[in-house]
């Protein structure tokens, strides 16, 4: 994992092959293993789908060699496009919600990218439509649209969760992961499904997020801290399949800042809220595994972290909960 021994010709290329690294914090007879996703060269998940989608548009003929990319993101997609967009010889806009990271903005920006910020009271919905408008007043313009694209999905299917499966010797008992878009999980979900109809999926959201109600749960609407997963709206988040989910666990703000600060004091992670919030779910559904309580065909739970800490220091993510969440 992660062993580029030979010289590369593009950053594009040392996207993927991330380490898969134990979580101590669980029960002694049931492993679980997060997928570290910082290793990637813009530092979280997203560059896979960046250079996946990127590249299956000019395949397709969805967008010239010298078109644009307009994407509504809330930071990390739109630094995995404008890599993968600038490497591919392609102009970016990204159109963001002003409440997201002060930090994601300025790495877009670097890597030349154009950033466009709608009201934070509009929500995704009101980027999702910005960006449509854009791509139609531009010439050659494509919205590669990560929240009901299949390609996102397909990203994480050939290249996510084959990595996974390699990794443990195909001994995954259950894939455990944040729903933003729900990309990651559903191409993870249906790669483990078809290896084991057994394997269990359990979907991670914030308190206050709505993607329990996809599987008939009860869930009352609330705002949140925790970013990058989550949504208010399950009709913008098309790619979530309830079918390949066995659970929806949400997650309280407090209870992911407090794992996110273990991870990082305890096991050397400098992780975000969002992985938080996947290691305090992973240590649920691995407890429940120990007790007897979940049947899985493997005593193992992998999860993702998605991104880095260090894009959300200026929101005071190492403060105390009350700083942070304030």
């Amino acid at each position: 994992m992660t062993t580029h021994e030979q010289p590369l010709d593009s950053v594009l290329e040392t996207i993927g092959r991330t380490p898969l690294v134990r979580v101590q914090d669980g029960p002694a007879d049931v492993r679980i293993y997060a997928k570290l996703e910082t290793f990637n060269p813009g530092a979280s998940v997203k560059d896979r789908i960046g250079r996946y989608m990127v590249e299956r548009m000019l395949e397709r003929g969805d967008v010239s060699p010298d078109g644009t990319i307009v994407e509504p993101t809330a930071g990390n997609t739109g630094i995995g496009f404008a890599i993968a967009a600038e490497q591919l010889g392609l102009d970016a806009i990204f159109v963001v919600p002003e409440r997201f990271s002060v930090e994601k903005q300025q790495l877009m920006d670097a890597l030349g990218a154009e950033i466009i910020n709608t009201p934070t009271e509009d929500g995704m919905g009101r980027a999702i439509e910005r960006a449509h408008e854009l791509a139609e007043e531009l010439d050659d313009a494509v919205v590669p649209q990560q929240f009901s694209n299949p390609l996102n999905a397909e990203a994480h299917y050939e290249t996510t969760a084959p990595e996974i499966y390699e990794a443990v010797d195909g001994e995954v008992g259950a894939v455990v992961a944040g729903c933003g878009t729900a990309g990651t999980l559903m191409g993870i979900a249906e790669y483990a499904l078809e290896r084991d109809p057994d394997t269990h999926v359990a979907a991670v959201e914030p308190e206050g997020s709505l993607y329990g109600e996809a599987i008939g749960e009860d869930r009352e609407e609330g705002e949140y801290k925790i970013e990058g997963i989550g949504t208010h709206d399950l009709e913008t988040n098309e790619l979530f399949d309830p079918e390949l989910v066995d659970d929806v666990f949400a997650v309280a703000d407090e209870a992911a800042h407090a794992e996110l600060k273990r991870l990082a004091r305890e096991e050397g992670h400098l992780v975000a809220s969002s992985a938080g919030a996947a290691s305090v779910a992973a240590k649920h559904v691995a407890r429940r595994i120990a007790d007897g309580d979940l049947e899985t065909p493997h005593d193992t739970v992998v999860t993702i972290f998605p991104d880095s800490s260090e894009r959300y220091l200026s929101k005071g993510i190492y403060r105390s909960f009350e700083e942070w969440s304030s």
